[in-house]
């Protein structure tokens, strides 16, 4: 037997978690490239297996089987290539780990007679909280939830405070999708035009790793400079009229 091509298809179906009958069907669909066939007897590898997993993680992401072959033909059948490219896609971006909370702990937080169903329901949509039923909900960024408790407790309105929160949340949105534009229409369709060159799928994989931090950076310095130049302006105002005032 080679190192490479060492599992039967009950091995191979034993490991990938696929059954016999579906590995055979994706065999025949061209999805699994053949087996090594020694002895009248067909050996997999390293490669089938990947592949295997790929089209199962694609399959758990929306994907069917046509879409599958499709993409595996276009880009030559890298399997290890997709998942690596999968992963950094998916890659959790989040710095935070969330937290949980009681609908009492809400309230404590944000002040009795300020947490109500309908802020509550505004606060899920705007993704600040999820709820997990029994009275308790997550907060994805427990960050956010911390700056919304601050301005509240500064005076500010719960339900101005969820307003503002997502309005800033559309806004990341539109960020968001410039810079997603951005490494679509300058790196991915070039990469996609030249055939998926074999020698550029590192640098591809590793540029969509680096697109959310950098961009996280780059909207981080961008806000400081505004919201500098908005506070200056704004309150600057203000002191003008009450310069007036007392004139």
């Amino acid at each position: 037997m080679t190192e490479e091509s060492t599992l039967t298809i009950e091995q191979l179906s034993a490991q990938s978690g696929m059954t016999v009958r579906n590995i055979r069907a994706h065999r025949a669909r061209g999805l699994l490239p053949a087996p090594e066939v020694r002895e009248r007897v067909g050996y997999y590898g390293a490669e089938h297996l990947a592949r295997l997993q790929l089209i199962q993680e694609m399959q758990a992401d929306g994907f069917n089987l046509r879409a599958i072959q499709r993409l595996l033909e276009e880009t030559h059948g890298q399997p290890e290539q997709l998942r690596s490219l999968r992963e950094a896609v998916h890659a959790p971006f989040e710095t935070e780990q969330p937290q949980v909370f009681t609908l009492a702990e809400l309230e404590t937080r944000f002040g009795g007679g300020q947490v109500d169903t309908r802020l509550l329901a505004r606060a899920e949509r705007i993704g600040l909280l999820v709820a997990l039923g029994e009275d308790r909900y997550e907060a994805p960024m427990p960050s956010l939830l911390d700056a919304a408790e601050e301005v509240v407790r500064r005076g500010v309105p719960l339900a101005h405070a969820l307003t503002v929160t997502g309005k800033v949340r559309e806004q990341c949105k539109v960020v968001a999708r410039e810079y997603v534009k951005l490494f679509l229409e300058d790196l991915w369709k070039p990469f996609a035009a030249a055939g998926y060159p074999q020698e550029r799928w590192a640098e591809v994989t590793e540029s969509i790793e680096r697109l959310r931090p950098v961009s996280s950076r780059a909207l981080l310095a961008s806000y400081q400079l505004t919201m500098s130049q908005e506070v200056e302006a704004a309150f600057g105002r203000e002191l003008e009229r009450l310069t007036k005032g007392r004139r």
